[in-house]
């Protein structure tokens, strides 16, 4: 938790909540590849009928793209007690979600260190959407796939030198990491191509496209409209939503929780929101009610001049 705030859970009860069990992610990684699974063979029978079919392409790139979910718990280590079983899952995910887990644990701890920080929190490089206009790039996942195209041309080939949350020792790391995970999607491309299939498109690339705005409208709720400073209670935003959404999302929209304490596994911060709730200046009811507020309010979005 960052130093500058209050304790907000007694130290016992941290301490209970804290514990890192096998259990609760093996569950909720089984059951979320099974539904992303049934969601692609549904879609893959071409005698059903065509909007049942549509249902499981939608069920399928919901699951792939909200692999984002293991992906950031597994980053964190928490998921898992075995680091190493931490880092594959870690690694698996993002490859079905198109993220890349040695580069975002990396990113990833510099935007806890400086959440919501102008100038030193990475997430606020994205756009952040002030008009009606940047609020559809933004949610129809166009900024997100326009940005992983120069991101990753950027870490195969690209001078990262400039990028303070990658050591000098950690560049290697990562481009290594990048240049396994394109190789893995090219031998998919080639397979798909020889078989005449197109399955890479048909079952990740087309379903991760319909899935992605899903995920952008979830993210999008985390921090923007709260406030630009170092305090937890105020620049994150906690969203009360559906049990499948907490399901999908690993519990992250408890996500001032998540902030305020990053050592807590996924499991336990339901528990934690009881006694942090009363003291967070962002805990919403649905995020319906979070992008009405957010779409009234577009001008005033903007990073601060």
């Amino acid at each position: 938790m960052a130093q500058s705030n209050p304790p907000l859970l007694e130290r016992d009860a941290l301490a209970s909540l804290n514990q890192l069990r096998d259990g609760p992610a093996a569950v909720r990684l089984a059951s979320h590849l099974l539904t992303t699974l049934a969601g692609g063979l549904v879609w893959g029978q071409a005698p059903w009928p065509l909007g049942l079919r549509l249902a499981g392409l939608l069920l399928c790139g919901i699951g792939l793209a909200t692999c984002f979910a293991p992906l950031h718990e597994c980053c964190h280590r928490t998921a898992f007690r075995s680091r190493r079983v931490n880092d594959g899952v870690a690694w698996i995910a993002g490859l079905l979600s198109f993220y890349n887990s040695t580069y975002y644990r990396r990113y990833h701890q510099w935007h806890h260190r400086y959440t919501h920080q102008p100038g030193l929190d990475p997430e606020l490089e994205d756009p952040v959407p002030t008009n009606p206009w940047a609020y559809l790039r933004e949610v129809s996942g166009w900024n997100w796939w326009t940005g992983k195209w120069s991101g990753y041309t950027r870490l195969l080939w690209g001078d990262l030198s400039g990028l303070s949350y990658l050591s000098p020792e950690a560049i290697p790391q990562v481009r290594r990491s990048v240049r396994l995970q394109f190789a893995v999607y090219a031998v998919l491309a080639l397979a798909s191509l020889v078989g005449g299939t197109g399955f890479l498109f048909w079952f990740w690339l087309l379903p991760l496209a319909l899935g992605q705005p899903a995920l952008r409208v979830l993210l999008l709720a985390e921090h923007t409209g709260c406030s630009f400073s170092s305090d937890g209670t105020d620049n994150t935003r906690t969203t009360l939503t559906h049990p499948a959404v907490r399901w999908l999302m690993w519990n992250m929209p408890f996500h001032a929780e998540h902030h305020l304490y990053p050592s807590l596994p996924f499991h336990a911060l339901p528990a934690a929101h009881g006694p942090i709730a009363p003291h967070l200046r962002h805990c919403d009811r649905g995020y319906l009610a979070v992008h009405r507020r957010l779409l009234r309010n577009l001008p005033a979005l903007g990073l601060p001049a």
